[in-house]
């Protein structure tokens, strides 16, 4: 039963920000009630201006979350897109491998590249949900989807399986104090769909946002972040990607067809199609290019035989499942149904 979580802005500094003051009374209300007890980092409420300015900081929250030994989980607060700024402070001198210890860590997002990093010293993950991002979600309460995978990693400490949500939200247009209490408008969902290859297949998931690892190779956003990714080799080679399950979900910026197609070249450079054993993807927000996305998965992989599975409730459309990484898991279309 997790009892104590700390929550860290690895990411964005939104979360010291006053707009977002009544979301983060509802998150905490929410946490208090299961009888969790939060402690936000010391520079997690700091606000964006300091913590664009100091990684350093960031990183320092991270390391002493693992470090307290109250400390049951590390929840994030939300992604954001410059995290891989973190690399020096936890990896120059072997920072993080000298802290970490074995804690439940969440987030999705940017935080795609904490988890790369976490991979990398060894430690079993989850991606799926965020403080900002779920907890915090100002409806009524959270999806029960949302909640039902929230609930089962706090009591558990892991997940059991994943099937498929029965409905799929919009996104907010507006998350402002006038809105607290409004529903989310939500639509029937169609569940996981099979694009290529066989129906169940098995490994170990890892990944995350497309956008993110996009920008691992291509530095369009920051001219550094590859170089940076590179000197810390934070890209798994492809002799670890082998056997594994690659998850791939878009963020809210809705990437182009066009940079979807590019970031799956670049994935498909490092060998990761030859040695992964399947491909997860998500749903993407509002649907956003969803029938092109599908059509680029099959014509960049190009290898008809690797089970490619769509429409999974994971990453930034609501509601959202939980997966654990660097767990066996084992996929089945047929049934529906993710075990772990």
């Amino acid at each position: 039963m997790i009892r104590n979580i700390a929550i860290v802005s690895l990411s964005s500094g939104i979360l010291g920000e006053a707009p977002v003051r009544h979301e983060v009374e509802i998150g905490l209300a929410r946490l208090r009630a299961y009888g969790v007890k939060v402690r936000f980092m010391p520079h997690s409420l700091m606000g964006l201006d300091y913590l664009k300015a100091h990684p350093e900081k960031r990183a320092e929250d991270l390391l002493e979350a693992f470090r307290d030994p109250k400390i049951d989980m590390i929840l994030c607060a939300i992604g954001g897109d410059d995290t891989y700024r973190l690399l020096p402070f936890l990896f120059e001198d072997g920072a993080l491998q000298k802290a970490v210890t074995d804690k439940v860590f969440l987030g999705f997002s940017d935080t795609t590249l904490n988890h790369l990093m976490l991979h990398k010293v060894g430690l079993k993950t989850f991606y799926g949900q965020a403080f900002l991002s779920d907890l915090c979600e100002i409806g009524p309460e959270m999806p029960a989807y949302s909640r039902a995978f929230f609930e089962e990693l706090i009591s558990t400490g892991g997940i059991r399986q994943v099937r498929p949500s029965s409905v799929w939200y919009e996104e907010r247009k507006d998350y402002g104090p006038s809105q607290v209490g409004t529903p989310l408008v939500s639509h029937p969902d169609r569940g996981f769909e099979r694009l290529q290859g066989p129906s169940a297949f098995s490994g170990k998931i890892l990944g995350g946002c497309i956008d993110s690892l996009h920008d691992i190779f291509d530095g369009e956003r920051y001219a550094d972040m590859p170089v940076l990714c590179e000197r810390y080799h934070l890209f798994p080679d492809a002799e670890d990607w082998k056997g594994r399950i690659l998850l791939l979900e878009t963020s809210e910026e809705k990437p182009s067809p066009e940079k979807y197609r590019k970031a799956l070249r670049y994935l498909k450079g490092r060998g990761v199609f030859d040695a992964v054993s399947g491909v997860l993807a998500g749903k993407p927000m509002d649907e956003a290019f969803a029938e092109e996305y599908k059509q680029i998965l099959t014509e960049e992989i190009a290898r008809p035989q690797l089970p490619v599975v769509f429409n999974l409730n994971i990453g930034h459309a609501q509601p959202r499942c939980i997966l654990p990484f660097g767990v066996e898991a084992h996929v089945d279309t047929d049934e529906q149904i993710i075990r772990f």
